[in-house]
């Protein structure tokens, strides 16, 4: 049981973290899932009301937007143009910021926890 222990340790302690996280990952996908649409419908209306010819072509495509600005990739493929446009993308970068900020707190103080009774047992 102790050589098991000590050659997946690593892997035991992140799946117990993550199972005791679920209600904070939850919260977290919820919490970035209204922010996509709520930023990629205002970044539509924003941007396509300014340029008709703009990337941000549908709700959709808007959506991809945020999701990429959200996960922090920013692959760079559509930016908004608009003066409000900038600015709802300021907010989308704070906004997921911040929802990513709080839970990942909560899941990392989890990881000490289970990590520190792990080291306990051994």
């Amino acid at each position: 049981s102790s050589g098991i222990n000590a050659e997946y340790g690593g892997i035991i302690i992140v799946t117990k973290t993550l199972t005791s996280s679920i209600n904070e990952l939850a919260l977290l996908l919820f919490f970035w899932f209204i922010g996509v649409i709520i930023f990629g419908s205002v970044m539509y209306y924003i941007e396509y009301s300014f340029d008709n010819n703009s990337d941000f072509s549908s709700i959709l495509q808007s959506s991809w937007w945020a999701v990429v600005t959200m996960s922090t990739v920013g692959y760079g493929d559509m930016v908004p143009k608009s003066g409000w446009g900038k600015l709802v993308a300021c907010v989308c970068m704070m906004f997921s910021m911040i929802i990513i900020a709080l839970p990942v707190t909560v899941i990392v103080s989890k990881f000490t926890r289970v990590y520190a009774k792990y080291k306990d047992k051994i």
